[in-house]
């Protein structure tokens, strides 16, 4: 298949698992949890708005295309879930092209991002992306590349939701050996998703890869079999972990760890800068962000406590499988 052909693939791909999964996020939703023992007693689910955009509605800097940005508030599980599908296309700026592979300004771009931040601080957050980035003109490919991964960020340490986590994306990796090295990936996540300035990791990690660019029919193939994974990597731990007891020790925890994701959100992370320096549509980029949090000066945690032990893992990676 051809270079286009298989960006066109991939974004119709991107589209179709933002669908599956908004959909299994709602019916997670709907569940009545442990924590509601009786139906009457649990707030109405809620549902997932979505925001359809163009890139004229989208922002600056003659971007064009468009996307889906879906979020759900103030769930029973989900204090806020975003899964953004967006395929646009444009005019890099000279300081961004020269960030990236290839010679030409003309691009298009096409990913399916989601980030959810469920209420009850048992739940992990977990981020996940998959995406395709081309350059040249509509008509020809100079360069195209796919990049993506998932990551998990606990506000309680369960090693068996970690270990869950990554042995499902280790077994995708070694269905696609043939290109894809999994202790690889697994380390460049440990490596991305840290905060220099605090010497700590985000969460827990998972996989991570970017600018493969070397047989793209292959890594669509394995871009399509990850992001398939996403709910059995996932979904399993939001119904082990919604319906614990939680006070009010754990959600400020809960509250000054989302202030560590939002900085590494707004200073590192590539999509959020990507999507600010091409001009796209703030709303659908910001929403990764939790709706609430908090800073703590100097917090230390309790000696021996979970929260020690959970900032200790944080230091150090670890390999969960």
């Amino acid at each position: 298949m051809e270079a286009v052909g298989i960006f066109d693939e991939a974004a119709a791909c991107y589209r179709e698992l933002q669908d599956v999964i908004t959909t299994r996020l709602e019916q997670l939703e709907g569940a009545t949890p442990a924590f509601y023992p009786e139906a009457a007693a649990a707030p109405p689910p809620a549902r997932f708005r979505e925001d359809a955009w163009s890139g004229e509605q989208g922002g600056a800097l003659g971007l064009k295309g468009g996307g889906r940005t879906r979020v759900l508030e103030n769930g029973r599980i989900f204090e806020r879930a975003g899964v953004n599908f967006s395929d646009v296309y444009g005019t890099f700026s000279p300081e961004l092209a020269r960030s990236l592979p290839g010679e030409s300004r003309e691009f298009r771009a096409s990913g399916v991002s989601l980030v959810l931040h469920p209420r009850n601080p048992q739940v992990p957050t977990v981020h996940a992306n998959f995406r395709v980035i081309r350059r040249g003109p509509a008509d020809s490919i100079e360069r195209m590349w796919f990049g993506g991964g998932a990551d998990l960020t606990p506000y309680v340490l369960y090693p068996e939701d970690a270990r869950h986590f990554h042995g499902v994306y280790r077994e995708v990796a070694r269905e696609h050996s043939a290109i894809v090295d999994w202790a690889q990936m697994k380390q460049a996540c440990d490596e991305y998703f840290r905060l220099p300035h605090r010497n700590e990791a985000r969460g827990v990690g998972g996989f991570f890869y970017d600018y493969r660019d070397q047989d793209p029919q292959a890594w669509l193939a394995f871009s399509r079999a990850a992001g398939a994974k996403f709910l059995d990597s996932y979904a399993p731990i939001v119904e082990r972990r919604a319906g614990l007891a939680y006070g009010e020790r754990e959600r400020s925890f809960q509250l000054w760890r989302r202030g560590r994701y939002v900085e590494f959100n707004l200073i590192y992370d590539r999509g959020t800068l990507f999507g600010l320096r091409t001009g796209g549509r703030i709303e659908s980029i910001l929403m990764s962000l939790p709706p609430l949090v908090a800073w703590q000066y100097d917090f230390q945690p309790e000696p021996g406590g979970p929260e020690e032990e959970l900032l200790n893992v944080l230091r150090f990676p670890v390999e969960w499988v």
